[in-house]
């Protein structure tokens, strides 16, 4: 057993193309998401799954019971993975996962997901600021284009700046290939 968690955040029909809040390379990123979960369950990690459901039929993305709020197949919960449902970009905020990640001694969280300016910033900063030592693989995480006082950030750029501001402070940044070599 290790003390390291795979966290796994929304990675969820409604960010791929055809879904109803789409991300600029989502399905690069979910390739590498898929590829880090595979090492997770090779190496006995714990993995847990994040499921974002936005509580009204108004939602603009993620409504409950919905095929856009379902977790995307490429990185599929297997039996004995835990899914944990929020309804907040911080993972951890008004959900049990601070609780499941401490009945297994865990100390240390790999964070993979979308979105990168929302709930991976949202989930790094708390897992943080809660004790834990952090690793995000970014190539394995996803952005949208965003908007401010008649501003239009490129997803790519939105994408860089929330990593940046991450990296060092709340946790280490590594791609994919560094992470999966790294063992």
């Amino acid at each position: 057993m290790t003390d390291t968690a795979l966290v796994l955040v929304d990675i969820q029909n409604d960010y791929f193309d055809g879904g109803r809040w789409t991300l600029s390379k989502m399905d690069q990123a979910s390739d590498k998401a898929a590829r880090v979960l595979q090492h997770a369950r090779e190496h006995g990690i714990m993995v847990v799954h994040i499921h974002h459901e936005i509580p009204s039929d108004q939602a603009p993305f993620f409504r409950p019971g919905s095929k856009g709020a379902e977790i995307h197949p490429k990185v599929a919960p297997i039996a004995g993975e835990d899914v944990i449902l929020k309804h907040k970009p911080n993972s951890f905020l008004n959900t049990r996962l601070h609780d499941a990640l401490g009945s297994r001694g865990i100390s240390k969280l790999t964070i993979i997901g979308a979105m990168s300016q929302m709930c991976v910033d949202a989930t790094t900063r708390a897992a943080a600021d809660l004790g834990y030592k952090v690793t995000v693989v970014h190539d394995a995480c996803a952005a949208r284009d965003a908007g401010f006082d008649g501003v239009t950030v490129p997803a790519a750029q939105v994408h860089a700046a929330f990593m940046s501001a991450l990296d060092g402070t709340y946790a280490t940044l590594v791609d994919c290939e560094t992470y999966l070599a790294s063992g």
